[in-house]
């Protein structure tokens, strides 16, 4: 894994040296296996994440070479989106990124429609969760292409405020 204080500042710029050793400590704790990077499995150890819904894909998100495993450095990364110090922009674009599962810069109407199932589970029949999704894109399709830009997004989440919400205690 590495020693904590040895990663440049660009990546741990949201983290002073004590939150980046308790996060080496949180992570050496999540690495059951000692392998140096986290499982889907290990992430599933943790009570709090057992029971949410993207979790997989919060763990895509950090995944960030797309090997299946989040090492160290994909760690701090990910967990800088939910930093207290975190800007704006950068916990919008991790929110988007939620939702944009093939990571073409856009939402389309089967990615809402995957992840708002992932989030309803069966609380909705297909059909009335495919009425949401198509609303939704009609609502937020500003320029009429049948998809979410980020732009679109981010103009309506900034307004929830949603970015104040995603952060993470250390």
């Amino acid at each position: 894994m590495g020693n904590e204080e040895s990663y440049p500042p660009e990546i741990c710029s949201h983290f002073d040296n004590e939150e980046i050793k308790r996060l080496g400590r949180s992570f050496r704790k999540l690495d059951l296996d000692k392998s140096g990077t986290l499982s889907v499995d290990e992430f599933l150890a943790l009570p709090e994440l057992q029971q949410n819904p993207l979790l997989g894909r919060v763990i895509d998100i950090f995944d960030t070479d797309g090997n299946g495993e989040v090492d160290f450095k994909e760690f701090i990364v990910g967990a800088s989106h939910f930093s207290v110090r975190g800007d704006e922009e950068q916990k919008l674009k991790f929110a988007f990124m939620i939702y944009d599962i093939d990571k073409d810069g856009y939402i389309s109407n089967g990615e809402l429609f995957q992840v708002l199932k992932m989030m309803v589970g069966d609380n909705l029949r297909e059909p009335q969760l495919q009425q949401l999704v198509d609303k939704t894109i009609l609502l937020l399709d500003r320029d009429g292409d049948g998809k979410i830009s980020f732009e679109e997004f981010s103009a309506v989440v900034r307004q929830l405020e949603i970015h104040k919400k995603l952060v993470l205690a250390l």
